[in-house]
This record gives C-alpha cells, structure tokens and sequence, in this order.
C-alpha cells in the first residue's frame, strides 16, 4: 500500500458558533487522485484550505508528510511550499501573463527560467498571451494562467478547487489530460474538489462524498459510482438534488 501522505485525526473547523466540518479520520495516500464531490456547502473547499494549510484547524491534528499541523502547531514553511492550490477564482497579480506565472518561483527563491515559464504557458495553451495583461484575461483564462503558475513550481501536491468551472469543453479536456498527467507520469498527489460527478470519475482513483461538513462515504472510484453504499451518496450519484 502506498505510504500515507495525509492523516486527519479529530478535525473540526468552526467560523463563529458555526461548525463548518467535522471529520473524524481521513487518510489520503501519496501519489493518488481524491475527488471530493458534494452539494454547495459541504465542506469541501473548507477542507482543502486546510489540506494547504491556508487554515488551521479548531480542534484536531493535520500530519503531513508525518509532520504535524494544528492551531497550536504550525507547519514548518518548506513543507507549505510543497502544496499548491488552484481555486476556481485565482488572484492574479496586475501584471502581465508570464510574471503571474514566474511569481511562484521567486516567491520560492528559485531560479526562474523563461523556457520553464514558457513551457507551462504552452501546455495550458496561453503561450501567445505571454505578454498580455492579467487584468484583460477572461476568468477561463485566469483559471488557466493560476494552472500554469502551478505547474512550473512542480508541487507535490496540487489542490484544485472546481479548475474547469469557466472553460468551454475544449479546455475542460486540456486541462484535465494535464492533471492525469502530472499525476500519472510524476506521481503528483491530486485532491479534487468538483461539482462535476463526470469529471470525477474521469480524473479519480477514490472519491468521497461530502455532507454538511462530514464524509459520508469514501471509496475506489468504481465502487462509489456503480455500487454507493450509503442512499445519500447513491442519490447524488444520480444527479438528484442532496442537501
């Protein structure tokens, strides 16, 4: 079995009097595909800001890498920098395409190679955009670009939060033989968060289903779309409406 890359142990995450998840154990292997998948406000997008560790914890432990994450116990900085995050509503700098992309580099201290920067630009199909600005982008396109800035600082684990939200189907299929490629050539662990049950299944070695901020069922992914265990899981599955 593939050595653990994350264990959760106890975790919740409250904003106010308001708790947002609870999830009791989780383990998430190296070199895997996770999709979460679940209704708007399950949890999901909470808990992948904390498998970056964006956010802490309110109660519970984090162990990265055996490392361990709480409120009480940051995460040392070069372990941060092996995790990455492409959210559905990237923040791009006011500059132009390639030094978004380059950012992530300096930001690191590392060298910053203009044919690395290129070929990153190239896969997400932006090289001709090198030198426009940022702020001209449509959001497809943004979501693009934060890929691409991803991509060149070649992170352990990339998160991708909802990554083909605005892309016409086209890019959905660029961008998702990307990501299986990364994680099927480098072995980058990919944690998916989507509303789309076609894409997870397309991208996904395990899937978990996310109900008001717990895990309602996790298993391999050909389980969990032909033979769901739990009735909430298996009516979502079939595109009812789960809340």
């Amino acid at each position: 079995m593939t050595e653990p890359l994350y264990r959760l142990e106890g975790i919740t995450k409250d904003y106010g009097e308001r708790q947002i998840l609870q999830i009791d154990s989780l383990t998430i292997r190296r070199r895997e595909a996770l999709a979460l998948v679940g209704p708007s406000g399950a949890g999901k997008s909470t808990l992948l800001r904390l498998l970056n560790f964006l956010e802490t914890p309110t109660n519970g432990r984090i162990q990265f890498q055996g490392v361990s994450f709480s409120a009480d116990q940051p995460l040392p900085l070069p372990l941060r920098r092996r995790v990455t995050t492409v959210f559905q509503r990237p923040f791009l700098l006011n500059r132009s395409v390639s030094a978004n992309v380059r950012y992530g580099l300096r930001l690191r201290g590392r060298r910053v190679e203009t044919q690395a920067v290129e070929a990153a630009l190239e896969q997400v199909g932006l090289l001709a955009l090198a030198y426009q600005p940022a702020r001209t982008l449509s959001g497809g396109e943004a979501q693009r670009v934060a890929l691409a800035r991803a991509l060149v600082i070649q992170p352990d684990v990339l998160l991708l939060d909802e990554p083909t939200a605005n892309l016409d189907p086209q890019n959905v299929a660029l961008i998702e033989n990307i990501v299986a490629t990364l994680n099927e050539r480098r072995g980058t662990t990919l944690i998916l968060v989507t509303h789309n049950i076609f894409q997870a299944r397309r991208l996904a070695g395990r899937a978990a289903f996310m109900l008001d901020g717990r895990i309602v069922e996790l298993s391999d992914s050909a389980a969990f779309f032909n033979n769901p265990r739990d009735p909430r899981t298996a009516a979502f599955v079939r595109g009812e409406m789960v809340y």
